[in-house]
C-alpha cells in the first residue's frame, strides 16, 4: 500500500473520529459520571466495534474485485459519491456541538456497562459499515494483498481507540469540553474538505 494512500486513510479516520457525535457523548458521559478508566474502557470497546466493520469492509471489497470487477467499479463510484455527500453535509453544518455535558447524570458506571456502551454505539451503527466501504473502495486495488487490507483496518481501529482514550484522559481534568465546543465547526469543516478531496480523487485515476 503506497504511503500516500495510507496517510490519506490516517487523516480521514482521524478527522472522522474527532467529529463530535453520539460516540463522543458516550465516552464523555462515562468518564464524567464515573472515572477516566471507565471512559477509556468505553473508548477501547468502541474501537472494537469499528474494527469489526473495517475488517468486513476490506474483506468484502476483496471478494468484489475477484468476483465482479464491474460491481466493484460501481461501488467505487458510489463510495465516492457518498463521501462527497458527507463532505458537503459537513461543510454545511452549523457547528453546534452534539453534546450536552451539562446534563450528564451522576451515576456509577460498571466495567461491563462501560464496555457495552462503547461497543454497541459503534456496532449498532450501520453508517460506519457504509463509511468504510466508501472509504476503502478508494484505496483497495485488484493486486492488494491481505496484509495491506489488514493494515487499513487496523489503522482505522487503532486511531478510533487512541482518540477516545485521549478524550477520556483529558476529560478527566475537565479540559476537553470547552476546546471541542470552540473548534467543533472547524473540525467538521476540515473533515468535509478532506472527504471531498478523496471523492474527487476517483475522477483523476
Amino acid at each position: 500500500m503506497p504511503l500516500s494512500s495510507w496517510l490519506s486513510v490516517v487523516a480521514i479516520c482521524m478527522l472522522g473520529a474527532m467529529s463530535p457525535g453520539p460516540s463522543l457523548a458516550v465516552v464523555i458521559r462515562n468518564t464524567m459520571s464515573s472515572s477516566r478508566r471507565m471512559g477509556m474502557i468505553s473508548g477501547i470497546a468502541h474501537c472494537l466495534g469499528v474494527g469489526v466493520y473495517a475488517l468486513l469492509a476490506t474483506a468484502g471489497l476483496g471478494v468484489l474485485i475477484t468476483g465482479n470487477p464491474l460491481l466493484f467499479k460501481a461501488l467505487t463510484w458510489g463510495g465516492a459519491a457518498y463521501l462527497a455527500w458527507l463532505g458537503i453535509k459537513a461543510l454545511r453544518a452549523s457547528g453546534t456541538p452534539a453534546l450536552a455535558a451539562g446534563n450528564v447524570a451522576e451515576e456509577h458506571v460498571s466495567t461491563i456497562k462501560a464496555a457495552r456502551d462503547g461497543f454497541l454505539i459503534s456496532f449498532l451503527n450501520p453508517k460506519i459499515a457504509v463509511f468504510f466501504l466508501a472509504l476503502f473502495s478508494q484505496f483497495v486495488t485488484p493486486d492488494m494483498g491481505w496484509q495491506a487490507k489488514t493494515i487499513m483496518a487496523f489503522t482505522a481501529t487503532a486511531i478510533d481507540g487512541l482518540w477516545y482514550c485521549f478524550i477520556a484522559a483529558v476529560v478527566g481534568h475537565g479540559a476537553i469540553l470547552p476546546f471541542l465546543r470552540r473548534y467543533t465547526l472547524w473540525i467538521t469543516r476540515a473533515t468535509g474538505v478532506l472527504l471531498l478531496a478523496v471523492a474527487l480523487r476517483v475522477a483523476f485515476l
